[in-house]
């Protein structure tokens, strides 16, 4: 009785750490890491030998005719970040089959007067005269549609990680909001051209290629509104 009992404890131990250690496999997550390309393409080096060091119109870090772009790394841009998303489909499918099959056995007659002929036809068309049929029905019917309409619209200022060697710039931000203990996050990533960059020092988040944007929300009413750790292990492994 005790050898169960801690067979019992020990296994609903595992399913307990086993539940815990796969609790957010299903989440949603995203990897602001950047890509393979930004890390493999090399940084472009600063040139400082300039030619006319004592030219009135200035150059170097910061020339006087220009604008007030972000040009070097830790430099700062600010991306406004302005998403849309709607869709609308839908599609029904109905399908109908019916068969039907009906077989019957032969009949025998005799038109003479014999007894024992008309006895014996009789017999044999009792056994000869033998139908069959089936039939079967098949019908099937199914509508779905779906629509989605979203829209995120805020602004983030983001930090120059990388200068590449063909001038873009790899770009990451992110933004913390508390207020009455609901915390907001919001996180962006990418690759971007400086001469989409406008003279304000913005960017619309439409013109970064590589866009990894995050919207989380965290707090009580985050934790009140999500599926508990073991519900989603049941669904997950749950066939029917």
């Amino acid at each position: 009785m005790i050898k169960q009992f801690l067979v019992f404890l020990f296994s609903l131990y595992s399913l307990l750490m086993f539940g815990g250690c796969t609790a957010n496999l299903t989440d949603p997550e995203i990897d602001f890491e950047p890509p393979a390309y930004v890390e493999q393409m090399p940084s472009r080096e600063d040139q400082k030998d300039y030619t006319s060091v004592g030219s009135i119109f200035g150059q170097g870090e910061n020339p006087l005719f220009t604008d007030h772009k972000a040009m070097h790394v830790n430099d700062i841009v600010t991306v406004v970040i302005s998403e849309t998303a709607k869709s609308s489909n839908s599609g029904s499918k109905q399908l109908s089959e019916a068969d039907s099959m009906d077989l019957g056995g032969g009949a025998f007659t005799y038109g003479g007067t014999n007894s024992l002929m008309n006895t014996a036809t009789n017999k044999l068309n009792n056994v000869g005269n033998i139908g069959f049929g089936a039939g079967s029905t098949s019908t099937y019917a199914g509508k779905g549609a779906s629509t989605k309409d979203a829209s995120f619209t805020t602004t983030v200022s983001a930090r120059i990680v990388k200068v590449l060697e063909n001038g873009n710039y790899f770009i990451h931000g992110s933004r913390e909001i508390l207020v009455d203990e609901q915390k907001q996050i919001i996180q962006i990533g990418g690759v971007i051209r400086p001469y989409d960059i406008d003279q304000n020092n913005r960017i619309s988040s439409a013109q970064i290629s590589e866009a990894k944007i995050l919207y989380q929300t965290q707090g009580d009413t985050d934790r009140a509104t999500k599926q508990g750790w073991g519900s989603k292990i049941v669904q997950s492994v749950w066939p029917f």
